[in-house]
């Protein structure tokens, strides 16, 4: 069987999200994340990943981390923040599966940093799936732009930086062709639940069974 069809098949049977992280799932902040002390999640998104963990999703974190690359913090400090997020994550029953970030500063002109979609293309590699169709979230056009390149479905949150969208109606051209506009994570997985539930087939009826035969007298 040819691998892109056995990756089709993969893709089918795992329910994968792929989101970012500031402004998505914690506040954005213009002089960076540096610490565990600095991570805040927004309101109701922790509750909204732990949503999705227990409807069956698979949940992972493609994320642009320049202040690595501009020197503002260290790999020990990135961890840090992510035990932070996962040790909350857990008091609701929630988990990342996988972090995906690129180190890279603007100027290193890598092929991760979005919106170029290397690290879409290493989460593809890593699962062994076709992103076509993935839903992918963030708050600003460079996320969508890099989920969109690999066929991933775009979700606007119009929490950071998604923030200046408000009450845009259409979405400016360099958006990609049907992005969808969610006020914030738990609307995203709100609409993402009630999709899949419409989506499943009904229950079929029980298959009606002949009355006995009356006796022959």
């Amino acid at each position: 069987m040819p691998e892109n069809v056995r990756q089709q098949q993969r893709s089918q049977a795992l329910k994968l999200v792929i989101l970012d992280r500031n402004g998505s799932i914690n506040e954005h902040r213009d002089d960076f994340v540096k610490s565990d002390t600095e991570w805040t999640p927004l309101p109701g998104a922790l509750e909204a990943i732990a949503r999705l963990n227990q409807a069956g999703w698979h949940v992972v974190i493609a994320s642009n981390q320049s202040g690595l690359g501009r020197g503002l913090f260290d790999v020990a400090s990135l961890n840090a923040m992510h035990a932070k997020m996962q040790k909350m994550l857990a008091t609701f029953g929630g988990r990342i599966d996988a972090i995906f970030y690129c180190p890279h500063s603007p100027e290193d002109d890598c092929d991760c940093r979005k919106p170029k979609p290397g690290l879409f293309k290493q989460i593809g590699e890593r699962f062994g799936i076709d992103l076509r169709g993935v839903p992918t979230v963030g708050d600003s056009l460079r996320d969508l732009q890099a989920g969109a390149a690999a066929g991933c479905e775009p979700h606007l949150l119009l929490t950071g930086v998604g923030a200046a969208c408000r009450g845009v109606h259409p979405l400016p051209p360099e958006f990609p062709t049907g992005t969808q506009v969610h006020e914030d994570l738990a609307d995203f997985v709100r609409f993402l639940l009630a999709r899949e539930a419409h989506a499943a087939p009904a229950p079929s009826a029980p298959a009606s069974v002949a009355p006995p035969a009356a006796p022959r007298v």
